[in-house]
Order: C-alpha cells, then structure tokens, then sequence
C-alpha cells in the first residue's frame, strides 16, 4: 500500500493517515525519527566528523580558560567540522561571517575557502577578536579573512546592494536576527547559503516570550519563499536557508 505525505513550506500540512490506525503510527514514527544523543554517541560523532586538529584544540582550551562563563559562545566541533565541509561542497570563495567570538568558526569557514578566497568578520568585541587574530595567523588564514570591528548591522547595510557572498554565517546579536537576513540575503549570490547559529535556543523555554521569540524566527524563514530551509539539531540548533 502505497502513502502520499503532503506537507507545506511551514511543516504545518496535515498527515493523510487518521492517527491510531497502524498505518497512522508507522507515518508517525517516521516523523519523529531522531537518535537521541549522550555523552557517548556524542563524543563518538565528534570523533568521527573530522575532529579539531591541535590548533582548534588549543583555541578551545584558551576559550575556556579566558572566556570562563562566556565560553559556550563558541561553535561546537562538530558544527564547526559540518560548516567547513558545507563551504567545500557549495564552493565558496566569499564569506560573510556576523560575530566572530575567539575565531574557533572563521578557521572552520576559512580553511575551506580557496588561497584566493575571502571572509569578512563582522564583530564589536576587540578583547575577544585578538585572540581570533593571532589564531588565524598561526594557521596562516590571516591573507583570507578580514576583520571589521563594530556593529554588525550597520556594516552590513554599508556594503554593496549586490549579490557577493556565497555563504553567510549569522552569530551576533540574537534578537536581530531577521534583521540580519534581510539584509545579508539581497547580498548573497543566488544557491548562496545563509547559516543562523541557536536556532533551537529557547524554542522550549518555560519563559513563554522567550520560546514565542525563538519560534518566531524559525517559522518566518521556513515560510519565506525566496529560500530553501531546514533546521538541523546540531550543537543549539542550526538554520541553514538557501537563496532561490
């Protein structure tokens, strides 16, 4: 017996099957496959997902140790192996990067751009964007990568209305968020691939504003028709939207 499932932009269509029949529950069970992680199989993808290497390692261990509070700020290492591959595998030699942290992203993007590519950080924090820099330097990044300090918004509405990126990371100020895509996707070439980092951040929050905020994100870009969308449950949750 053959089942078709029809399921809208916004992931709101309705499943063909009355739930409680047992077709119903073998529709429901496909929809909600996922491998629930603990330390274990965690540690086990990360070692198995292109692992950081002794630079990023030492990049982590300052973080941790110069950052103290603020260190879960910085990308996780298996994000950090999936965005260096999906550069790779789009081709880019432009990159936009909004919020730079300590650097630990940048290298991942960077690395994979080619000797003549670019990455344009955007970040306002000279304490933490130092040790971004002298990162980039020992892995001889610094030719690909330019840092502007500052706020991110601003810059970006500053560059040229046209489409100049190939892939966008966005991990700034959440709050602006959809500001930042508005601005950054009229910027981005056409098949270019935008990334916003703590998508799932909040979206279970007993503070109801707050998971209300952090779903509202979500559903605007998986409703906007001038992308492609899907919310994948790496590190807090990571929107990758590509531009039609």
């Amino acid at each position: 017996e053959w089942v078709t499932l029809a399921v809208s932009r916004s992931g709101t269509g309705r499943w063909p099957t009355a739930p409680g029949t047992r077709l119903g529950r073998v529709v429901d069970s496909m929809r909600r496959k996922y491998r629930a992680l603990n330390d274990a199989v965690y540690d086990h993808m990360t070692a198995v997902s292109m692992p950081p290497d002794e630079l990023l390692s030492d990049l982590i261990a300052e973080t941790d140790e110069l950052t103290k509070d603020w260190a879960g700020m910085q990308i996780s290492p298996a994000q950090g192996s999936f965005m260096n591959l999906l550069t790779r595998l789009i081709g880019a030699r432009t990159a936009l990067e909004l919020g730079t942290f300590t650097g630990y992203s940048s290298i991942c993007i960077a690395r994979a751009l080619p000797p003549d590519g670019k990455l344009i950080c955007c970040d306002d924090s000279p304490e933490w964007t130092c040790v971004a820099e002298r990162y980039w330097r020992r892995a001889g990044l610094s030719d690909r990568i330019e840092l502007r300090q500052g706020e991110a918004l601003p810059m970006v509405r500053a560059m040229p209305e046209e489409e100049q990126f190939d892939l966008a990371f966005l991990d700034a100020d959440k709050a602006s968020n959809w500001l930042y895509y508005e601005e950054v996707l009229p910027r981005l070439r056409r098949g270019g691939v935008i990334l916003i980092d703590n998508a799932l951040s909040g979206v279970d929050s007993d503070d109801p504003e707050r998971s209300r905020r952090a779903r509202e994100l979500n559903e605007r870009i998986s409703a906007d028709q001038r992308t492609d969308s899907v919310l994948l449950p790496i590190a807090d949750g990571l929107i990758l939207a590509r531009k039609l």
